[in-house]
């Protein structure tokens, strides 16, 4: 099932299973943002993390002396069992609450909220988690967006760049390739720079994760037509840009942890990252892409 909400200026399509965010369309050009999930390169358009992200050491973690498989990126992303709580013409809410198949993978109460709100050019999206538990709750959370790359008829891959809002010296932290855990190596990516100029080999090692960038949003960039578009990523302090290698589209992926390290313990309460939320507390985050013609 599949729920659209809309502006003046935007068609935006969400599908149920994982409250997935599946199409963002220009009315006035009839231009389709998001990536289409072509399941020949990579089949899905914008997964959404929680509560972990990316992948643990070994495929699981230990909390309070149990151990607990989970796969990469969490279990809301192809989740069939969230709920649409509220609907309007330009937003739609969706939530999942803990149950005893979520306790059996990650052993908390709480409830997952994440809202799609769009106004004008302007796509938000907003994440509550609730502790609904007698102990802190431990959670990340990110999104995966997927965006067409190259978006113009007759442009290349090339033709693209990722402009910073600051001068950034940032190196990206380089994952195992065989583990796809985060390797104690670097590699310097922005030398006081503001742009990423996008090429087929970028990803060859995998995603590009930045820590501590000192940017708030990031913007795709024609050469000659300019913006395409601008996330605004600010109350999230990872940032990780991905694409399989040669594929059509780049992923700006906002985070609020990151994978295990090769070195990590594997015990949850000591993963980079992780949030510690207080019983009955609610924690919130956003980012938001604005669109551009």
């Amino acid at each position: 099932m599949k729920y659209t909400v809309e502006s003046d200026d935007l068609k935006v399509v969400i599908q149920k299973e994982g409250a997935e965010l599946c199409s963002v369309i220009s009315k006035k050009s009839g231009t389709e943002y998001i990536w289409q999930a072509d399941p020949q390169v990579w089949g899905s358009y914008a997964p959404n993390l929680f509560p972990i992200i990316g992948g643990l050491k070994e495929g699981k973690y230990r909390y309070k002396g149990s151990w607990y498989e989970m796969p990469k990126h969490g279990f809301i992303r192809r989740n069939e069992n969230l709920i649409v709580e509220e609907i309007s013409t330009n937003s739609v809410l969706f939530v999942l609450q803990s149950d005893e198949a979520t306790k059996e993978i990650y052993p908390f109460d709480f409830q997952f909220r994440i809202q799609y709100s769009v106004t004008g050019n302007t796509l938000t999206v907003s994440h509550q988690v609730n502790n609904a538990g007698k102990e802190d709750l431990l959670f990340s959370l990110g999104g995966h967006p997927a965006f067409n790359c190259p978006i113009h008829s007759n442009a290349k891959y090339e033709d693209y760049h990722l402009e910073f809002e600051h001068q950034e010296h940032a190196a990206t932290h380089l994952l195992d390739i065989n583990k796809g855990l985060v390797s104690n190596e670097t590699e310097l990516v922005l030398n006081n720079s503001t742009r990423l100029p996008l090429h087929k080999n970028l990803f060859d090692r995998d995603a590009l994760i930045f820590k501590n960038l000192k940017s708030n949003s990031v913007s795709l960039v024609h050469k000659n037509k300019g913006k395409v578009l601008s996330m605004d990523f600010s109350d999230f302090p990872y940032l990780g840009i991905w694409a399989k290698p040669n594929a059509d589209y780049v992923c700006i992926e906002p985070w609020l942890g990151i994978a295990d390290s090769v070195s990590h313990n594997q015990n949850l309460e000591e993963k980079e990252g992780i949030i510690s939320l207080p019983k009955n507390q609610k924690f919130s985050a956003e980012y938001s892409i604005e669109l551009f013609e």
